[in-house]
């Protein structure tokens, strides 16, 4: 596929649908992505860490001694990832939502939890004092949920609580229905 027909791929042209899981970081997404994969048993799904990504192509500016992290450089980054996402089946992993393209999503998971356990959980991932306070602010502030309102149509995002396993198990039969009645839909639109 040349460069011209991806950039006109649309959820319209897409077989499976492109799920993004975002949310702040220690929210679940890594652990809800393998655990859907798996309980969906459908090998034309794939899970794309947009970190891990990011890693294996450069795609940085910078690093930030602040937060002690790279700066993303979002243009190569959707630049690697543009060609994954044309046909579908797509489960994205990343803490921020605002750059992604909206056509490329045919679902937008917010994953949230409390400030309680997301404190615990970064703690435990050994973040500095100044990054594990700017994420908690973040989740108290509904940082990444606005970002999602901000960049997407309001009738394919979600919020989800991610503190229990219970809200895990949960969270797989929302976004599996939600995938299973994607294609019933769209295998009635083709017939």
């Amino acid at each position: 596929m040349d460069q011209q027909q991806q950039q006109l791929s649309t959820p319209e042209t897409r077989s499976l649908p492109n799920v993004l899981l975002c949310g702040t970081p220690s929210t679940g997404k890594s652990t809800l992505a393998a655990a859907l994969l798996d309980s969906l048993g459908d090998d034309r799904f794939t899970y794309h860490n947009v970190g891990d990504i990011a890693k294996q192509h450069a795609c940085f500016d910078e690093w930030d001694d602040e937060y002690e992290c790279h700066v993303l450089n979002e243009d190569l980054l959707l630049d690697e990832m543009e060609p994954l996402m044309v046909n579908g089946g797509c489960i994205v992993d990343y803490h921020g939502c605002e750059f992604f393209p909206e056509r490329w999503f045919d679902l937008v998971v917010v994953l949230r939890c409390s400030t309680d356990i997301l404190f615990d959980r970064l703690q435990a991932r050994g973040y500095n004092k100044k990054k594990l306070s700017s994420n908690i602010d973040c989740e108290i502030f509904q940082t990444i949920a606005d970002e999602a309102r901000d960049s997407y149509n309001p009738d394919i995002i979600i919020e989800l609580d991610s503190n229990t396993t219970q809200d895990m198990t949960s969270n797989i039969d929302k976004i599996s229905t939600f995938i299973n009645n994607w294609v019933a839909a769209r295998n009635s639109q083709s017939n």
